[in-house]
């Protein structure tokens, strides 16, 4: 009885010591995102340009906005998967392409209008901080941001890291006056945004051009060719975010385009893009050009590495030269017998290595 009895609080202990170990790693291990599991950032309803108190679900918001009156739903996400965007699609009348190319990401700019649902896809943009450029250096990290507009929603479908929009809602809910347009104003203040971080990214990337113009036309020269052609594939990327935006948003200014009440806002925001086109070009331009600038740096400086080695060959061959004839024990040559003609070759080679060196120094080529 005593060994079973002791039997049994070996085994109660070492369950119990199971237990602390499994609750001990447990809580080591990250807990999942409780907030939002289904790629929901934010979900709210609006009247008459307020949000209304709470958080409610997508399909019950949506449901609410239907028997009121200027009020809209807005919905954000952050790369939903399919069952999650299948599910939004079902609650807001979605077709199925308008949810297939929601899902997928790499869009080009565009505005696409499936049945009372218009689809504006714009692209995302955020600048990579980084002490120093290298030939693997990410610079401008891309992404894209979905707007779905219908008659009572905003639906918002964002994939990457860059483009956060919580600043977006935060400001256009500052702005009831405008909110009260509808779903449309949304749109502005999302085209509003991804236009504003294109002008700062474009700011960050010219102090990037100006140390790279620096290294390359310093007298050490120090900036390397793969660093330069790094920064101009970033600028490309960011180029192809930047430039294709400008039709689609000119298409929101035709009459069947945005709202009449929110033109000039849209003008607003087409402006300030032409100027971040005329940027980012004019980046590309300029590291076109300091792309072919240090090429031909490279090249000079492999013409001036060939015309040293041919001085040098040359002071070599003349030595070589003289050492070659003097060497050939002719019995007639003259000064073969002299007595100082050991001497007399040396100081004869010695005068032309110099004479020679004088030359090209001279000229430039030592």
């Amino acid at each position: 009885m005593d060994q079973r009895a002791t039997r049994d609080r070996a085994g109660r202990g070492v369950r119990a010591l199971a237990r602390r170990l499994l609750g001990r790693v447990e809580s080591d291990v990250p807990t999942p995102r409780r907030s939002n599991p289904d790629a929901v950032v934010d979900c709210a309803v609006y009247v008459n340009g307020r949000r209304q108190p709470g958080r409610p679900h997508y399909a019950d918001a949506y449901a609410r906005v239907q028997h009121g009156r200027d009020s809209f739903v807005w919905l954000g996400l952050h790369d939903p998967g399919p069952a999650v965007l299948a599910a939004v699609g079902r609650t807001f009348g979605l077709d199925e392409l308008t949810v297939e190319q929601a899902l997928a990401d790499g869009h080009r700019p565009t505005v696409q209008r499936h049945g009372p649902v218009t689809l504006l896809v714009l692209r995302t943009a955020g600048y990579v901080e980084h002490d120093e450029l290298t030939d693997t250096s990410e610079v401008i990290d891309t992404g894209d941001v979905m707007v779905l507009l219908g008659d009572r929603f905003a639906i918002t479908v964002r994939h990457g890291a860059a483009g956060a929009l919580r600043s977006v809602r935060a400001g256009i809910e500052g702005r009831p006056a405008l909110l009260a347009a509808g779903p449309w104003a949304v749109a502005y203040a999302v085209c509003a945004r991804m236009v504003d971080s294109y002008l700062e990214v474009a700011g960050h990337v010219e102090r990037d051009l100006e140390r790279v113009e620096e290294a390359v036309f310093a007298r050490d020269r120090t900036a390397d060719i793969q660093h330069i052609y790094q920064l101009k594939r970033e600028v490309v990327e960011f180029k192809r975010a930047v430039l294709p935006l400008q039709a689609p948003l000119r298409t929101l200014l035709d009459p069947d385009g945005a709202p009449r009440a929110l033109h000039r806002w849209f003008v607003d925001v087409d402006g300030r893009l032409s100027r971040a086109v005329d940027r980012v070009a004019a980046y590309d331009d300029l590291l076109t050009s300091i792309v072919q600038s240090r090429l031909a740096q490279l090249a000079v400086e492999q013409n001036n590495d060939m015309r040293k080695i041919a001085a040098w060959a040359a002071i070599a061959a003349t030595q070589t030269g003289i050492a070659g004839i003097y060497g050939m024990n002719f019995d007639h040559m003259p000064e073969l017998a002299w007595r100082y003609g050991y001497a007399g070759a040396l100081a004869l080679m010695a005068a032309a290595a110099l004479a020679l060196y004088r030359l090209f120094r001279r000229s430039g080529w030592l």
